[in-house]
């Protein structure tokens, strides 16, 4: 994180280590993504935080679209690891299908609870198109190895491991499950329930992912 002075003003560095400059470069760029979004990543922003000159960002990151796109993994990682924590609460009980079942709910409340947690990462992870099926970028999941879509497509394969969903409706089933869960985020960051307070969205969440479980 780029930290300001007493008075408001980013210190000058004059030297970085061997790659120190775009680990600073990216953080700065997702400060700026979490404080307003995609819209926010602007490269001479980032180096005035940095604290350098500007031609020394095209070293490390040759467009506004580069910064982006690294801004838009570590954002698409910092929800892998969000879900992750999530499914990590799942108590190993005997019963598979419970587990299977859990582990469903915990993918989709780990994903709103980061939208509403972090809304300008999280707008940022989706504001681009880019592969989500068989996408192996290590940056952009979480300690599993994992991304969000590819932590969602384990717990439908567990699911139907557990004999709790039909293995002829599993083709697909990651983009209605996400459809559902990411356009509730959505209304929530942004949109009509944005006013609802937040113990009805909690509610809604909680009855928002057992749909999803039982309606695939």
């Amino acid at each position: 994180m780029i930290k300001k002075s007493s008075a408001g003003q980013v210190p000058q560095r004059k030297t970085f280590r061997h790659g120190d400059l775009r680990r600073v470069l990216l953080e700065a760029g997702i400060e700026l993504a979490r404080e307003g979004g995609p819209r926010a990543i602007v490269l001479r922003e980032a180096t005035r935080q940095a604290g350098v000159a500007p031609n020394a960002a095209y070293r490390h990151f040759a467009s506004h679209e580069d910064l982006l796109q690294a801004v838009r993994a570590s954002a698409l990682s910092s929800l892998a690891i969000a879900i992750e924590e999530e499914i990590a609460k799942v108590k190993p009980v005997k019963h598979a299908a419970e587990v299977a079942r859990a582990t469903l709910r915990a993918v989709g409340t780990g994903y709103i609870k980061f939208a509403l947690a972090e809304p300008g990462l999280f707008r940022t992870a989706f504001s681009a198109p880019g592969k989500v099926e068989g996408d192996v970028d290590a940056a952009k999941a979480g300690r599993s190895g994992l991304n969000p879509f590819q932590l969602l497509s384990s717990a439908l394969d567990m699911m139907v491991k557990a004999g709790v969903f039909p293995s002829e409706r599993r083709q697909g089933a990651e983009y209605l499950a996400w459809s559902a869960v990411h356009g509730f985020a959505f209304l929530v960051i942004e949109g009509p329930l944005s006013v609802v307070p937040a113990k009805h969205i909690q509610a809604l969440t909680e009855r928002l992912v057992v749909m999803v479980e039982n309606g695939l």
